[in-house]
């Protein structure tokens, strides 16, 4: 998903979606390592949206405390 878009979500929306990233990067590491995963490009994509995700919240995070 592009910044963009998750700029659009809210707080809790994006806790939500970064939960249910990283659930879903530990699923691909284990199919990795038990080598049923067929595209492994995945897993590198999954770890741009995490970090996307964690970038968003960390700018409001660092916003709501300048405004203070």
């Amino acid at each position: 998903m592009k910044a963009n878009k998750l700029r659009e979500l809210s707080g809790p929306e994006l806790e939500q979606k970064l939960n249910s990233a990283r659930n879903r990067l530990f699923q691909l590491r284990f199919k990795n390592t038990s080598g049923q995963l067929k595209n492994p490009l995945e897993i590198r994509l999954l770890r741009r949206e995490i970090a996307r995700i964690k970038t968003i919240l960390v700018e409001r995070e660092l916003s709501g405390k300048k405004e203070v």
